[in-house]
């Protein structure tokens, strides 16, 4: 393996830092990879009382999920609409299967290998990966397992929600869990087949710019954490944290605000950690704030601007343990 320093002095990355698409481009040269977003019906722990009800203060599932995907109310369908609209829409090649919605690893096992053997089982030519979206205190041995288990077959990765590494955050939003939590469970993947993602959510207006920053350090010290998604804070309706913003609004990132983050915040992170996200998007019609008035490519492309233009490179700054 390539070791972190040569990565940041030999790194041949257009924007400044190690990202998904060329990731996925030297992974499966000469094909376009997407990934196919199927919602299982599953729920999630601090919905249905097992941990808490409502969800988190910023959640609702909708607004992380494509419309086209809600309206596709079977596994079958939603693979099938969700492979042609890649190959019409984005011309891709081969495909990732993408339990997002909800928690995807809460119920049974036996029901759990039923239905990705499902999901898996359509366009077995052109499927090259399982992408299973969770929370860190849904999984255990026996569902690290399952999940193993196809990775002779596919690329299989598991992403977590991270969202805070403060306890007291993570009780505000109602997550139902805390930072030891995903402690664990990071170290039950410690020498797992999987490739880990955690996610992050940056912006709680109670939390300082050096304390998001400090996320930097966090993510480092798992050599096993391969993916990360970055994420701003953004209120949608159906949320609690919805009702209050309406309520009283509070400081959430401009556009600028945000660039200027993430030109300090990657320099710290570790270069070989792989982003697959800069920043994440509602559907406009479920978005109350911050609405930046652009579209998604603009918005990429004014955040790569800014990384160029400050010269930024992942890792510049990263001080190995």
């Amino acid at each position: 393996m390539q070791s972190l320093e040569s990565t940041i002095q030999t790194s041949p990355w257009e924007k400044g830092y190690n990202n998904y698409g060329p990731y996925l481009k030297q992974k499966y040269p000469g094909q376009r990879v997407f990934k196919v977003i199927v919602d299982g019906g599953f729920t999630c722990p601090n919905r249905d009382g097992s941990k808490g009800y409502g969800g988190c203060t910023y959640c609702n599932v909708d607004s992380f999920t494509p419309s086209p995907t809600r309206s596709n109310p079977t596994i079958k369908e939603q693979v099938i609409a969700g492979v042609d609209r890649a190959r019409r829409g984005n011309k891709a090649d081969k495909f990732i299967i993408y339990f997002q919605p909800n928690t995807n690893t809460y119920a049974p096992t036996h029901y759990l290998k039923a239905m990705y053997d499902e999901a898996l089982s359509y366009y077995t030519e052109d499927i090259v990966g399982l992408s299973v979206g969770t929370r860190p205190d849904c999984i255990d041995p026996e569902k690290i397992a399952l999940l193993e288990s196809y990775t002779d077959r596919f690329d299989v990765d598991i992403e977590m929600g991270m969202e805070s590494i403060y306890n007291d955050t993570l009780a505000q939003i109602n997550r139902g869990c805390d930072h030891d939590d995903l402690l664990k469970a990071l170290k039950m993947l410690e020498n797992s087949k999987l490739d880990v993602c955690v996610h992050t959510i940056f912006g709680f207006p109670w939390e300082s710019h050096n304390q998001m920053l400090a996320y930097a350090y966090e993510i480092n010290r798992h050599p096993q954490i391969k993916f990360t998604k970055l994420h701003h804070l953004h209120i949608v309706e159906g949320s609690v944290m919805g009702v209050k913003y309406k309520r009283q609004p509070f400081k959430l990132f401009s556009l600028e605000e945000y660039a200027d983050f993430l030109c300090d915040f990657l320099p710290l992170l570790r270069p070989d950690v792989i982003i697959q996200r800069l920043f994440g998007l509602s559907d406009l019609d479920l978005l109350i704030a911050p609405n930046w008035q652009l579209k998604k490519s603009e918005i990429q492309y004014y955040i790569d601007q800014k990384i160029l233009e400050r010269g930024v490179v992942q890792g510049s700054k990263y001080q190995p343990l």
